[in-house]
C-alpha cells in the first residue's frame, strides 16, 4: 500500500541499554498486527535484533529499521543501541526522523545515554517525547520518576496518560478530559489534572486560542492538534506515555499517539541542510542554509544516514528522503558525483528482511543496494544543479580507544585493509589509523565491547584471523607558541636537480581546532602550481609529529615566502622543503604531548563510594559530582586522563566485589605532565631522513 507523506512518522527510540527499546518495538509490531506474537530476547526471535552477535549479547548493536502500517498510517521506528560503545548507531537516526522518542526504565530512571539523547535530539530541533517503559515491575516510583523528568528535562515533560490498575493498563489523559471513571482510578495524579496541565500548557503557544481557552474554560482536542504540533516544534511541549512491553499495557494508547499527535514530515521541523559556494570567501557564505520541502512533486533530496555491508548482499545504502519522489528505474546523484546510478531496486526494511517497494515519497525511510559508491552522510539527488548540497554533520563522539590489529596469515595484509575500509563505511564511530612512527594499523573504537564486536565480526562474517596487541592510547601533538621555519632542499646528481626553498610560520590553533593551512605568498616566490606540493609535505609531518611521532593537531600554518628555481624545481622538491620547515617551526614553538582526556560516569554501591572517588583522584582523575539513584547505589561523575584507566573495571571490581560498573567518551585533549612528555620522548626513535 502506498501511503501520502501525511500519513507517514518517523520515530526513532533512544535511550540507555536495557530500557526495553527492542522489546517495545516486538510490542508494537504485534499490537499493529504486523506479527502474530513478540519475539524474545532471550530466545533471539526479535525482529529488530536479528544479527548473530546480536543474538550473542543479548542487546542492540546496530539501529534496526522497522515499519508498521496502524490506522492508514505508515510508522517508520529506529530501533537504536543503547549501550554507550554503540551511541554513534543512536547519534546517526537523529538525522532521519522527525521525533525522538526516549525510553526510560521505570526502574532503572533516568540514566546517561537517555539524558544526552534529550540533549542531542534538542540541539537537532527535533519534536521529543519520552516513553516509561516496565510500568509493571517491582519496587518502582512512578510519581518519583516522573518528578525527576521534570526536574531533570523540565516542567515541559508532562504525562499525556497515566497508569491504572497497578500497571496493567494506562488511561489516556488527552482526548479523555472525564477520566475513565467506570474502570477504575489512576495509580498517582488524576486524568482531569493532567488534562487541565496540558492543555494549559499547549494554548500557550497559540494567543487567538488561549483567549479562547480563557473565555470558554475547555477547548475540545480536535483544536487543539495544530497548536500541539507547534508546542512540539518548539520544544514547549514534551509529552510522556507510559506502557509496558512486558504486559502490553499502553502499546495502543501509544500507536494512537504516534498516528493521532505525532509529527508527519510536513508539521515537524525541516532537516538542516546547507549548499556549499566554494568560491565564496567567508564561512557563513560558504554555507548558506537551505529548506527542503516535502513535497514529492519536487526535485529529490535524500540523506544516506546508514550503511550495511553484507559480505554476501554487498553494501546497503539506507536513506530517508526529505523531498521528491524516489521511484523503482530512476536515476540519482550521489554527492557531486558527475554520472548517476540508477535505483534498480527499491526497500524498505523490516530488519533482515528486504521489502521492494515502487516508490518513496518525504518521509519514507527507504535502501538501495549494491551501489558501491553510495557514502554515509552523503546527500542523494537527482538534480545536477544540487551537487554541493549537505545535511548539518552530526555530533558523533571520539573514538579513544584502540587496538594495533595486524592479520596473523602473511599476506592477508590488503584483504584486512579492504574489510577494515567496508567497516568503517557502516559505523562513524569506528576508525582506522596506519601510525608512521610504529608501522601499525590501529582501530579505533568507543569502548571494549565497541572493538571486541568489531573484531568478532571480521573473524566471523569475513573469515579473516586477526592479532592484536593491547590497547594504545591516541596521543597527539601540538605547539603552545608560534615560530618561524625554513627550508631549503637541493638535491643535484647529475642531470635535473631538484630545489625548492619555503619560508613559514607556525601558530596554536584552540583546542580541537585541527589544521588550517594558509598560502601569503606574494608576488610568485613560490609559483602557484607547487603551493599544494607544500602543503602536502606538511601534511605528511602532521602524521608524525617531531617529538614522539603522534599525529599533530591545532596548527595553523601560514607559508609566506621561498624560491623556486626555472629548471629544477618539482613538485617533490617543494614537499620536501614543506615538510622540514614545517618540522624546523614546530621544534621552535614549544611543542606538547596531548592526551585524550574522558568524562567517566561510575555506578557503585554507596558504602564504596569513598574508595572509589579516592581511587579515582589517586589516578590524576577529578571527581566532578555524585548522585544516588535508586536504593543505596551511587552515580559519580569525573573526568580522567585514558591512560589511567587501563584495566579499571579489574580494579572496580575489586572494590565493590563486582557489583560496579562504568562509561566513558571522550571530552578533550590536555597536555601530559612534563615528566611523562620527557619519558616518552626519550623513548622514541626517529629513522634519520635521506
Amino acid at each position: 500500500m502506498l501511503y501520502s507523506t501525511e500519513a507517514i512518522r518517523t520515530i526513532a527510540l533512544l535511550g540507555h541499554t536495557a530500557s526495553g527499546k527492542t522489546s517495545l518495538t516486538e510490542a508494537l509490531l504485534h499490537g499493529s498486527g504486523m506479527i502474530s506474537a513478540p519475539g524474545s530476547l532471550e530466545r533471539g526471535g526479535t525482529v529488530a535484533d536479528s544479527d548473530p552477535l546480536e543474538r550473542k549479547y543479548r542487546h542492540s548493536l546496530y539501529s534496526a529499521l522497522i515499519h508498521l502500517d496502524y490506522h492508514d498510517t505508515r510508522i517508520h521506528l529506529i530501533d537504536t543501541p543503547g549501550y554507550p560503545d554503540f551511541i554513534g548507531q543512536a547519534v546517526s537516526a537523529l538525522s532521519a526522523v522527525e521525533t525522538a522518542a526516549i525510553v526510560i526504565n521505570a526502574q532503572n530512571g533516568i540514566e546517561m545515554i537517555a539524558g544526552r539523547m534529550m540533549a542531542l535530539a534538542q540541539q537537532r530541533k527535533l519534536c521529543r517525547m519520552i516513553i516509561i517503559n516496565q510500568i509493571d515491575a517491582d519496587n518502582i516510583d512512578l510519581p518519583g520518576l516522573l518528578a525527576s523528568i521534570q526536574e531533570t528535562f523540565g516542567k515541559e515533560c508532562l504525562p499525556i496518560n497515566l497508569p491504572a490498575a497497578g500497571g496493567t493498563r494506562v488511561v489516556d489523559c488527552f482526548f479523555n478530559p472525564s477520566g475513565d471513571r467506570d474502570a477504575g482510578r489512576t495509580d498517582f495524579s488524576s486524568v482531569e489534572q493532567a488534562h487541565r496541565t496540558l492543555v494549559d500548557q499547549v494554548v500557550e503557544v497559540d494567543a487567538d486560542l488561549m483567549a479562547l481557552y480563557l473565555e470558554q474554560g475547555e477547548i475540545e482536542p480536535e483544536q487543539l492538534h495544530a497548536p500541539f504540533e507547534q508546542a512540539l516544534r518548539e520544544g514547549h511541549l514534551v509529552p510522556i506515555c507510559f506502557v509496558s512491553a512486558q504486559n502490553g499495557a499502553g502499546i495502543q494508547e501509544l500507536l494512537d499517539v504516534f498516528v493521532k499527535l505525532l509529527p508527519n514530515p510536513t508539521e515537524g521541523n525541516p532537516p538542516l541542510f546547507y549548499r556549499e559556494d566554494l568560491s565564496a570567501s567567508s564561512t557563513e557564505d560558504r554555507q548558506r542554509e537551505i529548506r527542503s520541502v516535502p513535497d514529492p512533486s519536487q526535485h529529490v533530496l535524500a540523506h544516506v544516514f546508514k550503511l550495511m555491508v553484507d559480505p554476501y548482499v554487498g553494501k546497503l545504502g539506507i536513506f530517508r528522503i526529505h523531498q521528491g519522489t524516489v521511484r523503482r528505474d530512476s536515476m540519482l546523484y550521489i554527492g557531486d558525483a558527475r554520472k548517476p546510478f540508477k535505483v534498480a531496486h527499491l526497500y524498505l526494511l523490516q530488519g533482515k528482511e528486504q521489502i521492494e517497494v515502487p516508490q518513496g515519497v518525504p518521509g519514507d525511510i527507504c535502501a538501495v543496494a549494491k551501489v558501491e559508491d553510495i557514502a554515509f552522510d552523503a546527500v542523494l539527488h537527482d538534480a545536477a544543479e544540487d551537487e554541493h548540497i549537505h545535511l548539518k554533520p552530526l555530533p558523533f563522539p571520539t573514538p579513544i580507544y584502540a587496538l594495533a590489529i595486524e592479520p596473523k596469515k602473511r599476506g592477508d595484509e590488503q584483504r584486512l585493509w579492504e574489510i577494515l575500509q567496508k567497516m568503517t563505511a557502516e559505523d562513524p564511530c569506528l576508525k582506522v589509523e596506519h601510525q608512521i612512527h610504529t608501522n601499525e594499523t590501529v582501530m579505533l573504537g568507543l569502548g571494549e565491547l565497541h572493538l571486541r564486536c568489531a573484531l568478532e565480526r571480521m573473524m566471523e562474517f569475513y573469515k579473516i584471523d586477526i592479532a592484536t596487541r593491547p590497547p594504545k592510547i591516541a596521543y597527539r601533538e601540538t605547539i603552545a607558541g608560534h615560530a618561524e621555519g625554513h627550508h631549503r632542499h637541493k638535491k643535484q646528481s647529475g642531470g635535473a636537480g631538484q630545489f625548492g626553498e619555503v619560508f613559514l610560520r607556525v601558530e596554536s590553533l584552540p583546542r580541537g581546532a585541527g589544521f588550517e593551512f594558509v598560502d601569503e605568498v606574494k608576488g610568485g616566490a613560490i609559483p602557484g602550481q607547487f603551493i599544494p606540493a607544500v602543503e602536502k609535505g606538511i601534511r605528511q609531518a602532521l602524521e608524525a609529529g617531531p617529538l614522539a611521532g603522534f599525529p599533530m593537531q591545532d596548527v595553523r600554518v601560514v607559508v609566506y615566502d621561498g624560491k623556486s628555481h626555472p629548471v629544477d624545481s618539482k613538485e617533490v622538491a617543494f614537499a620536501t622543503a614543506g615538510r622540514k620547515a614545517f618540522i624546523d617551526a614546530v621544534l621552535k614553538a614549544r611543542p606538547a604531548i596531548l592526551e585524550p582526556i574522558v568524562n567517566i560516569e561510575i555506578v557503585v554501591p554507596e558504602q564504596t563510594m569513598g574508595d572509589i572517588t579516592g581511587d579515582l583522584s589517586s589516578k590524576r582523575g577529578q571527581v566532578l559530582g555524585m548522585q544516588t539513584v535508586q536504593g543505596n547505589t551511587v552515580v559519580i561523575s569525573g573526568q580522567a586522563p585514558l591512560a589511567e584507566l587501563n584495566d579499571y573495571q579489574s580494579r572496580l571490581n575489586s572494590v565493590t566485589g563486582g557489583r560496579g560498573s562504568y562509561t566513558i567518551e571522550f571530552s578533550h585533549y590536555d597536555p601530559v605532565p612534563p615528566p611523562t612528555q620527557q619519558r616518552m620522548v626519550s623513548q622514541h626513535k626517529v629513522e634519520p631522513e635521506e
